[in-house]
């Protein structure tokens, strides 16, 4: 043989043992994955004859069902509660990607998890069945409630979000970004006009496809001062301790004093509890700066779940929508030594400081827990195509101490002056206690402050629901308007469980 013709039996060899090698990596490995991809269209075809299951509330509203067609997808998703729920439900289309509970309980929803496993055998005796149902922890009451104060707000905000939880579990009730959008579009077996509606909302300048609730995360103005007084009251200091206040604070080393926001009259010197009260910037500057540490601040913020990536929401121990990380930023020099200055601003909410609107609501729920923070979810049950049969009921789950009980009652005694004669007077609730603290933050660049409100609502000492009210670029009055959405979502909660 010639050497040109040994030649190209050696390539014709080699072409051969890598189809040989790329065929098997296919078959061994590849498999599942073109197996189970959007794109195949016996997939498709499979997973819609079966009826996927439903997501209801607790209370058995109905947020997501599908119905019999006559097309070739033998099942048509659809949303019967609209937008008012998106942020928690998602949406399940047909070559776009799932979101929210869609995404976190598909293999259930979708009849394919290995807890259906006896449905699936029943199946192959020719006894039709179908996925399983998904029972969510929100009120109904409290997330319309939610939704229709958000979008009817006083102060003309276009965006924000509430999200609402029980203190003593950590079950969601109410979680509700602005501006959201109906989820029925997106499900069309229509796939180029789900693909355009899609596109439409992605170009959106207001961005309707982001969870505000819990994937954004802003500077959290003074609601912060929670964390200081939280880190104060363990550091020996109470709510009567007397400080240094004033009508401004120029930081070591800062450019520019601290003031306070307007109306805001901070005598010379006052109590740790009147400072949160009437929320008293160059207090609390003083105090992480005289006081305290960035060390301190920091370390306090983090034992309350800022710096978190690991934290979904969905059942307590699944796959769930992830939370975005609360950050406390930077409070040092370059040399690594503490900056006066960016302290100062840090612990008003300012500078770096950043945190989800679920952060608040939790740090809320923690002073209202006795300390406790119980790790927060939306899955309360998943339930059998039969409704009958359970195969998950959360189980509540601690997530951290931060505080102590002393510390905790002390904080309460505080937020509670802060709604009883303070900032966040428009959050209180007739015959029961309720606690907060309002947040005013600058935006940069000129543009409207933020309004933020947290706060709880006890009966005889009995945590009931804690909160969290965000409104972006609200401007004037939007924290007060942020209470008074607070206070009405509370006031839902409690005439959902019959007024207890």
């Amino acid at each position: 043989m010639n050497a040109p013709l040994r030649r190209a039996g050696v390539v014709v060899m080699i072409l051969f043992g890598l189809l040989f090698v790329n065929l098997n990596w296919v078959q061994a490995y590849k498999a599942d994955d073109y197996r189970n991809s959007d794109y195949n269209g016996r997939v498709q075809l499979a997973e819609y004859k079966r009826q996927r299951g439903a997501i209801q509330t607790r209370n058995g509203k109905v947020l997501a069902t599908s119905k019999a067609t006559q097309d070739e997808l033998k099942y048509l998703r659809t949303y019967p509660a609209g937008e008012a729920y998106t942020p928690v439900v998602g949406y399940k289309p047909v070559n776009l990607a799932e979101t929210g509970i869609e995404r976190a309980e598909d293999d259930y929803l979708a009849g394919t998890s290995d807890l259906l496993f006896a449905d699936r055998i029943r199946e192959m005796f020719g006894r039709e069945s179908s996925g399983g149902n998904v029972i969510l922890t929100i009120s109904a009451r409290a997330q319309e409630t939610a939704f229709n104060q958000l979008r009817n707000n006083n102060v003309g905000a276009k965006k924000g979000a509430v999200v609402a939880l029980d203190p003593t579990t950590g079950a969601i009730q109410a979680l509700v970004s602005m501006p959201s959008f109906d989820p029925n579009p997106l499900v069309s077996h229509d796939t180029k006009a789900a693909q355009a509606e899609y596109n439409r909302l992605n170009a959106d300048p207001d961005k309707p496809l982001l969870n505000r609730a819990l994937s954004e995360t802003y500077p959290p103005g003074s609601t912060f001062k929670v964390i200081d007084s939280a880190a104060a009251l363990e550091s020996d200091i109470n709510p009567d301790t007397v400080l240094p206040g004033g009508s401004s604070y120029l930081p070591p080393q800062a450019g520019r004093p601290i003031g306070n926001a307007p109306g805001v009259n901070c005598p010379s010197t006052l109590s740790l509890e009147r400072a949160l009260t009437i929320s008293c910037n160059t207090f609390f500057s003083r105090l992480c700066v005289d006081k305290l540490s960035a060390e301190r601040i920091k370390a306090e913020a983090k034992d309350f779940g800022f710096e978190d990536e690991d934290l979904t929401v969905g059942q307590l121990n699944g796959e769930g929508s992830q939370v975005a990380a609360s950050r406390t930023g930077d409070m040092l020099r370059p040399d690594g030594e503490q900056d006066p200055a960016l302290l100062a601003q840090s612990c008003i909410g300012q500078s770096d400081v950043r945190m989800t609107p679920l952060q608040g609501a939790l740090i809320a729920a923690t002073v209202a827990n006795d300390g406790l923070q119980m790790r927060p979810y939306l899955v309360h049950q998943l339930k059998g195509p039969d409704l009958t049969t359970v195969h998950y009921t959360a189980a509540p789950r601690r997530e951290r101490q931060p505080i102590s009980d002393d510390t905790a009652g002390q904080l309460r005694q505080m937020m509670e002056s802060v709604v009883r004669n303070g900032t966040g007077r428009r959050a209180q609730i007739s015959g029961y206690t309720v606690g907060g603290k309002t947040g005013t933050a600058e935006n940069g660049n000129g543009a409207p402050d933020h309004g933020w409100f947290i706060g709880y609502v006890l009966k005889d000492g009995k945590p009931i629901s804690a909160v969290c009210v965000f409104l972006e670029r609200a401007g004037s009055g939007g924290s007060s308007e942020a209470a008074r959405i607070a206070g009405r979502v509370m006031a839902a909660v409690i005439a959902d469980r019959g007024g207890d």
